[in-house]
């Protein structure tokens, strides 16, 4: 871990772009609650298929015009060079700084991801286009990414990424320390140093936390899984017991030596604003 503890600690939250109006105002008092923390950035997830490409554009337009620094994603799938180019004119031209560069999953149905394969053709491109313009931000499985097939073949296209121009590392959410430990200790032996930051998730519905895992791939530990059941309805005990784990989870990473946090807020302000709380008494 010695790599990470040289890095500053950064702290950003991430939002998926609202598709009505009730979503839009209410994004804004969750955005204005976390920005007084002074976050590093908020990050902005782009739909699947470029599904929410408008949205996602506008929402990173509105926080960047309030002085906050943010991080709109970009995905492959449904992308070509010209349309991935002219977004990111778009983004220089509101002095957009940060991107995610991401592969992203492909919509049900489509059969090809586009002119754009694998993440590191993203951030080549980017690099290509717009040299230093953009500090570009790159997604890690330290549970190895459901779609590989084997961890050292995910680890390749991990360094692939990295060697094409990536500044940082934003991890996909986990629940078991010793994976982001170990994952960091298998970067710093192939020579890759830059910050690696652990994504958090907050724990408020057991339901909601394990649809969004199958879909993402990460793993909910069995003893995890078993007693977020045993509460059945019990919301309440559910959301005391989350954030006693995630807090614990936040502390451990951070004593470790981990450069910040990443927290996928699902636009809620409260769940994060109370981990943090304990974080920072």
């Amino acid at each position: 871990m010695q790599s990470q503890k040289k890095h500053p600690q950064l702290f950003s939250f991430e939002f998926y772009p609202p598709k009505t109006q009730e979503g839009a105002a209410g994004l804004q008092v969750v955005h204005s609650k976390l920005a007084a923390l002074n976050p590093d950035f908020f990050s902005v997830t782009f739909g699947a298929g470029g599904s929410t490409r408008d949205l996602t554009f506008d929402t990173v337009v509105d926080i960047q015009s309030k002085g906050i620094a943010a991080a709109p994603h970009l995905s492959c799938v449904a992308s070509t060079k010209e349309n991935i180019r002219a977004i990111l004119k778009n983004y220089q031209d509101h002095d957009i700084s940060r991107i995610v560069a991401l592969r992203g999953d492909l919509p049900s149905g489509m059969m090809s991801a586009g002119e754009f394969r694998y993440a590191n053709e993203l951030v080549e491109f980017i690099r290509q286009e717009t040299s230093d313009s953009f500090q570009i931000h790159v997604a890690a499985y330290p549970e190895v990414h459901p779609q590989a097939t084997s961890a050292a073949e995910d680890f390749k296209n991990f360094k692939r990424k990295v060697e094409a121009g990536a500044n940082a590392v934003i991890t996909q959410y986990f629940y078991n320390a010793d994976a982001y430990f170990y994952f960091v200790d298998t970067c710093e032996k192939n020579g890759i140093t830059i910050p690696i930051v652990p994504g958090i998730m907050p724990i408020t519905q057991y339901s909601q936390l394990f649809r969004f895992s199958e879909m993402c791939g990460a793993d909910i530990p069995r003893w995890l899984r078993k007693r977020l059941e045993g509460f059945g309805d019990d919301r309440a005990s559910v959301q005391a017991f989350g954030l006693d784990l995630v807090s614990d989870l936040c502390r451990r990473l951070l004593d470790g030596g981990a450069p910040g946090l990443h927290f996928y807020t699902m636009n809620q302000s409260a769940p994060t604003l109370s981990i943090l709380e304990r974080l920072n008494p």
